[in-house]
């Protein structure tokens, strides 16, 4: 069958949502050097309960979460997350018991918590998560970008391509100022963080199951030699998304997260 015609499900399959949580942060060492990146807060709550609660608007709220650097923390989050999220009763002594009042809004969440190794690249942490994904159809995402890329559409711009994978993109911005200058060092034109030309990644990356024949061993990067390969065989379509895309890589950025949420211009917010 040929790849115009080929395609891997007639409607788009329940996805699970893989989010890599294994970074070190190394360029936000001032949250990072006690937590991990996805636990950094961004109005009180973790940058990854943002990510999910984006995700489970969309109707996805069955997540696996690759951790790695201080992936304990995480752990601990998840295990606590109804003490710390609901008032509670506790029976004290030999017949100890705990009774939750009240009901948070994540109530449906399913979270597979994976230890995917300190040192493990990319595509090493997602190929590690091959015998928990139980569909054709799964999305990979990372733990320190916000968006609000609308899923459904992107799930169904994925199964109406019928390709193996699908990669998000966005218009980028410089992150410095541009000047036009001449010979004699005349500024012509000055553009603070202009939108460049072209496009680039901005994670929520749609795959079939097949993508795990791509992956190899724990060196593997996913944004190397696997989608490179897929682009050269016409298996790799871009979804274009127009909206809010924006990577917490530096303090800097953290804060900027910040300031958006305190005064309720966050773009990404899209669950009420």
């Amino acid at each position: 069958m040929s790849k115009s015609r080929r395609h891997f499900s007639n409607a788009p399959d329940p996805a699970k949502v893989v989010i890599l949580c294994g970074g070190q942060g190394t360029r936000m060492r001032e949250e990072t050097e006690y937590r991990p990146k996805p636990l950094a807060e961004i109005g009180g709550r973790p940058i990854l309960w943002h990510i999910m609660k984006g995700c489970a608007h969309f109707g996805l709220t069955r997540f696996i979460l690759c951790l790695g650097y201080r992936g304990n923390m995480i752990k601990e989050y998840f295990l606590n997350y109804e003490a710390m999220n609901n008032d509670f009763t506790i029976s004290l002594g030999s017949k100890s018991r705990v009774v939750h009042h009240g009901a948070h809004t994540e109530q449906d969440f399913n979270v597979t918590l994976l230890e995917t190794g300190l040192d493990t690249m990319t595509g090493g942490r997602v190929k590690r998560t091959e015998s928990y994904i139980d569909k054709d159809t799964f999305i990979v995402t990372y733990g320190d970008g916000v968006a609000d890329v609308n899923l459904k559409e992107l799930l169904r711009f994925h199964h109406a391509h019928g390709r193996l994978a699908t990669v998000t993109t966005v218009k980028p911005f410089s992150r410095f100022g541009i000047l036009d200058v001449d010979a004699r060092g005349k500024v012509l034109s000055f553009a603070e963080k202009p939108q460049l030309n072209g496009w680039a990644s901005a994670g929520f990356l749609v795959f079939n199951r097949r993508i795990f024949h791509y992956l190899t061993g724990d060196d593997c990067v996913l944004e190397q030699k696997p989608l490179e390969r897929l682009a050269k065989e016409g298996e790799l379509v871009a979804y274009r998304h127009e909206g809010f895309f924006y990577a917490m890589d530096t303090y800097r950025e953290y804060r900027y997260l910040n300031e958006l949420w305190a005064n309720q211009e966050a773009p990404w917010k899209v669950w009420k």
